[in-house]
């Protein structure tokens, strides 16, 4: 791509602002270098690295971690240099981010294609990260278990350093010479332990002098008997130092051995940091990924080209996003070229400068600020004049630097181009820059080129108008608040507004008068007619704005409808459900009771009349079971047409019972030996009296005493969803030992599906529990896996 173009665009700028998203040097210089390339398929390649980047970054956070250009350093170690603590350190933690990138990145390959191939390049560690651990703390000391040998030398360091320390306490610490001292210290002077010795007293201590004090008033000295000590410690400080650049050299040795591997795996680094930035930065601006398409049109068939730029709500990405003004450029299939006309200051040269730099934005792998849907062709090259190109030093008009540039541009385009002009022709006489402007443009549609011109001639007005694949577009100017709009609007050509604005500033009217007697009277009615057809068409914008919000209106009215009908299905199908449940725990209980009732009879020999009833009551309850339930209108509708201790009967099990508790919108209610809650509307009230508590009635059977209703019944399910394992296994046991004492036949353990785990240790306590008799997964009316049923055993 052109250089000049591309700083024309400001597209410097775009790569500045997409560096600061980048989290290591090297991706910000692989940002700072980044150009748009002509070729379609890496440039589709690489706005799809940046949707893949941006489809991660949305779901979790994502980066390369601590990781450095460490390029320069395995370069040195290459050449058999030694690499110090803190580099080596910039080594590991760069390929600590490697190893967990690929780690991030295994079972990813086939939702992000693209980065998983970037981290395929990232380096293994062999073994580096394990071998700068062994030698080095994280704040870059070297530890003593980094060799036997350096160990060894730095137990004797500390050792002779307490021994010199003891003997030169004593010169410190000692009456006879704590007098000689300025200070009762020790010191350090070159490398040797000292006492600072006062002037006055120098003879008085046999030492050797190693510094004084500015005012010469103290004498750092290394008394004799310790010479010998001060001699051993440095030579071990020696020998620390060649044991520790030894083994640094046995590391970076290491690291040079896979110099080339890890340069490569940087630049690896680089390149996938560089798609974050970009992802990172498309948030950033609520960029949409581009649609590009690859533009195969010979040069014999350039007048039967269809595609064009389809450009919705485009912004430039310059611009404070708050107050810019969104452009839409989509033209009729066809357009080769695109001639915008309008007042000056009215937003022509942004205009071409958005679209121009979105170009080289999609072309670069970036997204852009506009629509989604946003469509460009791929081109093959660039090229724009805009702005003032008179050159001084050149002695150059701004005519002949604009038409040196246009020479320049024109010798290097083809039909696969992209030619922006700002002011085309403007500089010189009118009727010959007129007459240059439109040469140039024709010949650019002979070329084939794709053009946008912004001018102020109204010959290429009516040039545009009656010509094949150029349309006319104009900036907006509101004339009441002498402002523009800087809305642009294709097919309509833009006005100068002259003679009103003028009129709006106060020039007199006369003057304005007699300026309109020198202007066509066929160019004053062309001016009336385009004034018109604006308004009408602003007119239908309007309109048509209101019929979409009406239209997004009743699709969301729709869409809540269509909700609420699912919900009120939902509930439908579990009402049904607990109806059709409930009924079935009110059979297995009767069908208890008979059992027993049958072995009471049988051992007092007395006729079977009564069970062939209780038969006959279970079998219409089965049948009812198996019926589906409708809603019926209740007679009780609030708690207070029922009290406490009356008869009811329950309309969905059609089964009468006590009322035993009242609550706002429901009731507890006794059927026999079975308790259970009902909501009031299901509740239809007896013309019977009140009844007493009665008490838990006996029956013994098999030989020994079962308690028919012992303890409150907890209900027919426990809901154990949400909770973890033991939690929730604590709160079954608890449900369980109350359903048993109540004596029910069986219950619904609600889990839920989710990872199974829960499902899991659920039935895994179930089996061999002291109460459930067996167990089985909840058939597809009552939850399907995430629904246990477990059948107690008999209390």
């Amino acid at each position: 791509m052109d250089s000049k173009t591309l700083n024309v665009l400001e597209y410097p700028k775009i790569l500045g602002q997409l560096a600061g998203f980048c989290d290591f040097s090297a991706s910000k210089d692989l940002a700072n270098s980044l150009e748009p390339t002509p070729s379609f398929e890496l440039a589709n390649a690489r706005i799809a690295e940046t949707s893949e980047a941006r489809k991660l970054l949305s779901m979790e956070s994502a980066g390369v971690g601590a990781a450095h250009d460490i390029r320069p350093q395995a370069d040195l170690a290459a050449r058999g240099g030694v690499l110090d603590p803190h580099t080596l350190l910039d080594v590991k933690s760069t390929l600590i981010s490697c190893r967990d990138l690929k780690k991030s990145f295994e079972k990813r390959a086939e939702e992000y294609p693209r980065l998983t191939q970037i981290v395929l390049g990232l380096p293994d560690t062999h073994g580096l990260v394990d071998a700068i651990t062994r030698i080095l703390s994280d704040r870059g000391e070297i530890l003593d278990s980094a060799s036997p040998k350096l160990g060894d030398i730095r137990r004797n360091l500390r050792v002779a350093q307490d021994r010199l320390m003891t003997r030169l306490q004593k010169y410190v610490t000692d009456s006879k010479t704590v007098s000689m001292l300025q200070e009762p210290i020790i010191t350090q002077r070159d490398g040797r332990y000292v006492i600072p010795l006062r002037a006055e007293f120098k003879g008085k201590i046999k030492s050797i002098v190693h510094d004084q004090s500015s005012s010469g008033a103290t004498l750092f000295v290394e008394p004799l008997p310790v010479v010998e000590a001060n001699n051993e410690i440095r030579e071990l400080q020696l020998a620390q130092r060649d044991e520790e650049r030894k083994i640094l050299a046995q590391v970076s040795s290491q690291i040079g051995e896979h110099a080339t591997e890890l340069k490569y795996g940087v630049e690896n680094l680089a390149a996938l940091d560089l798609a974050f930035a970009k992802a990172k930065y498309a948030d950033e601006l609520k960029a949409s990924e581009p649609i590009l398409y690859k533009d195969e049109v010979k040069q014999s068939s350039i007048a039967n080209r269809q595609s064009s730029i389809k450009l919705l709500n485009a912004r430039h990405p310059l611009l404070d996003p708050n107050t810019v003004v969104p452009v839409d450029v989509d033209p009729a299939p066809g357009t080769r070229a695109i001639v915008i006309t309008g007042p000056n200051t009215g937003g022509k040269t942004v205009s071409l400068k958005t679209v121009g730099l979105l170009v080289v934005m999609a072309q670069s792998g970036l997204h852009i600020p506009a629509q989604s849907g946003s469509e460009l062709p791929c081109f093959h090259s660039v090229w724009a004049d805009i702005g003032d190109e008179q050159s001084i030093e050149q002695s150059l008009s701004t005519f002949s630097g604009h038409i040196t540039n246009i020479i320049r541009i024109i010798k290097k385009i083809d039909h696969r181009s992209l030619v922006i002009f700002d002011e085309l022709g403007s500089g010189t006489d009118p009727q010959e820059g007129a007459a240059i402007a439109r040469a140039i443009l024709s010949h650019l549609l002979d070329v084939g080129a794709m053009t946008l011109v912004a001018t102020h001639y109204p010959e290429l007005k009516t040039f545009a108008h009656g010509t094949d694949g150029v349309v006319n577009a104009s900036l907006e100017f509101d004339i009441k608040t002498l402002r523009p709009t800087y809305k642009l609007t294709l097919g309509l050509p833009g006005r100068s507004n002259a003679l009103l604005i003028a009129q709006k500033l106060g020039l007199p009217q006369a003057i304005i008068d007699s300026a309109r007697a020198e202007i066509n009277p066929l160019d004053l009615r062309a001016d009336k007619l385009l004034d018109d057809i604006r308004k009408e068409r602003n007119r239908t914008s309007r309109e048509r704005e209101k019929l979409e919000k009406a239209r997004a209106k009743l699709e969301a009215q729709t869409r809540e409808l269509e909700k609420r009908l699912e919900k009120i299905e939902d509930e439908r199908r579990e009402t049904l459900a607990k109806a059709r449940a409930e009924g079935e725990l009110e059979v297995a209980v009767l069908k208890q009771n008979m059992d027993s009732l049958k072995q009471q009879l049988k051992k007092a020999k007395q006729p079977l009349e009564a069970i062939k009833l209780i038969e006959s009551k279970i079998e219409k309850i089965e049948e009812k079971v198996e019926a589906p339930v409708e809603r019926q209108r209740t007679q009780v509708e609030s708690k207070s047409s029922i009290r406490l201790g009356e008869r009811v009967i329950v309309s969905t099990l059609n089964a009468e019972g006590v009322v035993t508790a009242l609550g706002e919108s429901d009731a507890e209610v006794q059927i026999g030996t079975i308790r259970m809650r009902a909501r009031l509307s299901d509740l239809l009230k007896r013309s019977g009296e009140p009844v007493s508590e009665e008490k838990p009635k006996q029956v013994t059977g098999s030989g020994r005493a079962v308690m028919a209703a012992a303890s409150k019944s907890p209900g027919m399910e426990v809901d154990l969803r949400g909770l973890m394992a033991e939690d929730a296994l604590d709160k079954m046991e608890r449900y369980l030992e109350q359903a048993f004492l109540s004596g029910l036949p069986y219950v619904r353990i609600i889990h839920g599906k989710g990872t199974g785990r829960l499902r899991q240790a659920v039935r895994g306590a179930l089996r061999g529990h002291e109460y459930v008799k067996s167990f089985e997964e909840g058939g597809s009316t009552e939850g399907g896996e995430g629904v246990t049923v477990a059948m107690l055993k008999s209390s």
